[in-house]
């Protein structure tokens, strides 16, 4: 099952780099969530993209978006991963049920057994206001991330 824009986000609950269970719902009726699955922690695409929205923050921190990454990597691998890179959102571990919440959006890759390169902006109601794909090896821009911000600002 795919989710599009309109239809409510499914809920989740996972387990950030420091340990601590990031739940969606924690976030509805207060911030906008900016859902961001990756393949894998530590390959060069999914690094870039990561820092690029490391280096751009401040476009996620003026209307209070909560930006969480995701991908199957354990805790411990999104920790160095996290630390490595200086990522001050979360990044979260949707490691077992081995990619369970990519599985819920429809964005895991049941042939190679990760996420694909999925970004979904959710608004404080817990509706997805904006979906973006690119392929596997392609990384996503960081225009369309702040088009899609121009939606939720809609809200405030």
């Amino acid at each position: 099952m795919s989710i599009s824009v309109g239809d409510k986000a499914p809920e989740f609950s996972l387990v950030n780099q420091h340990g601590e269970e990031v739940s969606l719902a924690s976030f509805k009726g207060l911030n906008p969530v900016v859902l961001v699955f990756f393949p894998f922690a530590f390959s060069g695409t999914c690094s870039g993209e990561l820092c690029e929205l490391r280096d751009n923050i401040s476009m996620f921190d003026d209307p209070n978006v909560e930006l969480l990454a995701i991908s199957v990597d354990s805790k411990f691998a999104q920790a160095k991963f996290a630390s490595q890179e200086s990522y001050q959102f979360s990044v979260l571990a949707d490691f077992w049920p081995h990619g369970k919440v990519a599985q819920e959006y429809g964005v895991f890759v049941d042939k190679s057994g990760h996420a694909s390169r999925a970004s979904f902006v959710i608004d404080k109601s817990g509706d997805v206001v904006a979906k973006f794909v690119v392929p596997v090896g392609e990384a996503r821009k960081l225009s369309d991330y702040k088009k899609a911000l121009e939606l939720i600002s809609l809200d405030f």
